[in-house]
């Protein structure tokens, strides 16, 4: 295979970002975290635009358009731009008149190839061979392999539908490219909750969990904690890039499964990756276990909204009513010593429950880990949402995924350390009523 050209003359070389054109809410903090995460530097996002698939960079090589986009969701694949046109003519004038396609077409003139075609809004029906014929003056002299080829060049045709029920024609423009590396969308196939083996009715769906991953930094070999963990979606998607999973939830059944075959543990066997999954603990996170000197990398969850039933942790709505009850005995042994034993619970707020998060997250993060969790919020509320806020954290990302008369917020924050001196807003009621409330009753 020919190598590609870089930035050994000291210039920058333009590529084509081609996105999935859904939770485009969410698509700029996938990109911007996984630069970040591969340490590339300076991509410019003034002209990243959410009404639009195709986005345009400049880097400096190959390997970073690689390193980039290899486990993005978000994105179709990544491209060396060649030239584009609003018919093929044009796009035959503009490819020939670029200042590298001498070098390029020289670069890849004795590699193997193919063509491929991709549509956005749009699906034609015209003679593609013909129209790859239109390209004879590459003078491309390997030869074409549709199953392994060194080289993939490909033509993106965009479409404006004439209405909501006619498709257009005719395609608006067109883009050539050679592909250099393809998105991650193919692990929403892999861990489709239709296919997994242990599930339950608040599994959280692949794509967003593999979302929150990237957007999380969850790294290969580091360790992630999910302290609401359930029935382990995100552990799932912290084992798929490598990290080493942990997870606790006050909820047993959830832990325990249904068996050896429908557990935790089953699906990480089933993903032939049970070496990634630690374990997971049946704790109250407000009472956490965890050895105070673990190194927690990064802290990944979906907190209990109180939907299903209210939120609880570990005590009595009436501690006076328990006095003397710890020393009970049967058969000669102490009623919480049991295994049986089924603790206390008492009501606990949402918002308190993510004050515990922020303030768990400062103390257990290293300097620059990520918190990311997912928080519920009401539309029809005409009051401004309070996102919670810790001085050690930074908030990072806010990113919205809106349904009906509700939404969820992913809220990334990065652990800054003591000295960051951020604002916070602990102890404050986020909300004048309880979401759960406002659920049940269809927010009117």
């Amino acid at each position: 295979m020919a190598s590609s050209i870089g930035s050994r003359n000291g210039t920058k070389k333009k590529y084509l970002v081609f996105m999935v054109q859904v939770h485009t809410n969410f698509r700029r903090a996938e990109l911007e975290s996984l630069a970040d995460l591969y340490n590339i530097k300076d991509i410019n996002f003034d002209k990243y635009d959410d009404n639009s698939p195709f986005f345009f960079v400049e880097l400096d090589n190959d390997q970073q358009a690689k390193d980039w986009i290899k486990r993005s969701i978000l994105t179709r694949a990544i491209y060396e731009y060649w030239g584009e046109g609003k018919t093929y003519d044009g796009l035959h004038e503009s490819i020939q008149s670029q200042s590298f396609f001498p070098e390029y077409k020289k670069l890849y003139e004795n590699d193997s190839f193919k063509f491929e075609f991709d549509t956005y809004r749009g699906n034609s029906k015209s003679n593609r061979i013909k129209q790859i014929e239109t390209f004879s003056y590459l003078e491309f002299k390997g030869k074409i392999d549709m199953k392994n080829p060194n080289q993939i060049f490909t033509v993106i045709e965009e479409y404006k539908p004439i209405s909501e029920n006619i498709p257009a024609k005719e395609p608006i423009n067109l883009i050539f490219g050679r592909l250099i590396q393809k998105g991650d969308r193919l692990a929403m196939e892999k861990y489709d909750l239709k296919k997994r083996p242990y599930k339950g009715t608040t599994s959280f769906e692949a794509e967003l969990s593999l979302v929150s991953a990237n957007i999380a930094q969850v790294k290969p070999g580091t360790i992630m904690y999910d302290p609401f963990a359930g029935t382990g979606s995100f552990l799932t998607a912290g084992g798929h890039y490598g990290a080493l999973v942990i997870g606790s939830d006050i909820d047993g059944r959830m832990i325990r499964g249904k068996g050896a075959s429908q557990n935790i543990g089953a699906n990480f066997k089933y993903y032939e990756e049970s070496s990634r999954f630690l374990d997971v603990l049946t704790m109250d996170f407000t009472h956490n276990s965890l050895r105070s000197n673990l190194c927690i990398d990064t802290i990944l969850c979906d907190p209990p909204y109180g939907i299903r039933e209210s939120i609880k942790v570990l005590g009595a709505r009436d501690p006076e009513r328990f006095v003397g009850k710890e020393n009970v005995e049967i058969d000669g042994k102490k009623a919480f010593l049991h295994r049986d034993y089924i603790p206390t619970k008492k009501p606990y707020a949402l918002d308190a429950l993510l004050d515990d998060i922020l303030q768990y997250s400062a103390e257990r993060l290293p300097i620059g880990g990520r918190l990311a969790f997912w928080m519920p919020t009401a539309n029809d509320e005409n009051i401004e949402t309070i996102v919670p806020l810790h001085s050690c954290l930074e908030l990072k990302y806010n990113c919205t995924q809106e349904f009906n008369k509700w939404s969820r917020r992913l809220l990334v924050y990065i652990n800054r350390g003591p000295g960051f001196d951020g604002p916070t807003n602990s102890g404050i009621k986020r909300s004048t009523t309880a979401f759960r409330d406002r659920y049940f009753s269809h927010f009117s």
